[in-house]
């Protein structure tokens, strides 16, 4: 399995690449964003670690340019910034899951390798609810004929509930389906993209397709 580790701190990338060399990992290091860029453009990878603080250009903008470029290698992001804004942002911009620094070796590793298992996501066809249709080849939304804008996570969620039209799904369903099953952050995060969700898809128009089941989770039903 080859994997890009991406940070500028050469000590800590460095420790990262023996210890994943030790565990039978191909590794290549990238010390700026820049860099990390273009070898992610270049190389196929299992999985990429990417730093969000960086010089020239940040771990933000590089998994956003992969993202809009196609480019569906799973990343794990790493930053000393813990809040849940740098979270969002952070899954916003298409990563796959999220660890906080100072991180265990163990802890990143197990991370990593629950990514790798998952490995790259499936391109399936469009996706339609009633008058939502979604393409995640393209990650284009639209209700009717009208575009709606989604971030890459927010768009992730609304496709795991239509591949699920109909039934209900927990938050730790949604939690598992589209980060994964090792994610340690606050499963409340859940709600926030649920409310943005709605305020995008549903409000603008005037229906209620994401539906709250009470005490059992959300879904997605046709408005027409």
């Amino acid at each position: 399995m080859r994997v890009l580790v991406v940070d500028d701190e050469a000590r800590f990338a460095e420790g990262i690449r023996r210890g994943l060399v030790a565990e039978g990992f191909s590794v290549d290091v990238a010390e700026n964003g820049i860099d990390g860029l273009w070898r992610a453009r270049e190389v196929r990878y299992d999985a990429i670690v990417l730093d969000v603080m960086m010089p020239g250009l940040n771990g933000y903008a590089v998994c956003r340019a992969l993202r809009d470029e196609e480019n569906w290698t799973p990343i794990l992001m790493l930053t000393a910034r813990d809040s849940a804004g740098d979270q969002v942002e952070g899954l916003d911009t298409g990563a796959d899951d999220y660890v906080v620094k100072p991180v265990e070796f163990p802890v990143l590793l197990a991370r990593l390798r629950a990514l790798v298992r998952r490995g790259r996501p499936e391109r399936p066809t469009v996706l339609s609810v009633g008058t939502l249709v979604l393409d995640p080849a393209s990650r284009e939304v639209r209700r009717g004929g009208t575009p709606i804008s989604l971030t890459s996570r927010e768009f992730a969620v609304l496709a795991f509930l239509a591949r699920n039209a109909r039934s209900v799904r927990s938050k730790a369903d949604i939690l598992g389906g589209v980060w994964d099953d090792d994610f340690e952050g606050d499963p409340n995060i859940v709600e926030v993209y649920i409310a943005h969700l709605r305020a995008k898809i549903d409000r603008p128009f005037g229906v209620e397709t994401i539906v709250t089941v009470r005490g059992a989770g959300y879904r997605l039903v046709a408005d027409v």
